[in-house]
């Protein structure tokens, strides 16, 4: 079933609120589910990202997840935090169970949303992001 760490991630998640005044907010779901994914970051004067924290409506696997991405951007550049894949949220996580993957993705797609908003809203460009999926129900 579910692994240790997606299990730790699930009932001590890392990460969990609002951040106010955040540099850039994504918000994504998945209408299927129903799992909704917003996640908050702040971003430094050298484009570091300082801080995430995470508001996720959905199951543990999508709690895990969320708090995974979070552990996995902060620290990072904008760049780094791009190459934040829902495979290597799974990977952290020691994987999870197929009917779950979905949740990963919707990790990935919080970050290129948050990513987006932080890039429109500094009038930048990030190579290899475009305008993200708000809705990833129909992409699996």
């Amino acid at each position: 079933m579910y692994t240790e760490k997606v299990m730790e991630h699930f009932q001590n998640p890392r990460n969990v609120g609002e951040i106010e005044n955040a540099s850039a907010i994504g918000t994504v779901g998945n209408a299927r589910c129903g799992d909704i994914m917003r996640l908050y970051i702040t971003v430094d004067e050298a484009g570091i990202i300082s801080d995430a924290k995470f508001m996720t409506y959905g199951c543990g696997a999508a709690i895990a997840t969320s708090s995974m991405a979070t552990e996995l951007i902060i620290g990072k550049t904008i760049h780094e935090a791009m190459t934040v894949t829902n495979q290597a949220v799974m990977a952290a996580l020691d994987g999870l169970p197929n009917p779950k993957v979905h949740c990963s993705l919707l990790a990935e797609q919080a970050i290129r949303a948050a990513l987006w908003n932080y890039a429109t809203q500094n009038g930048m460009e990030i190579e290899g992001l475009d305008e993200p999926v708000t809705d990833i129900g129909d992409h699996h």
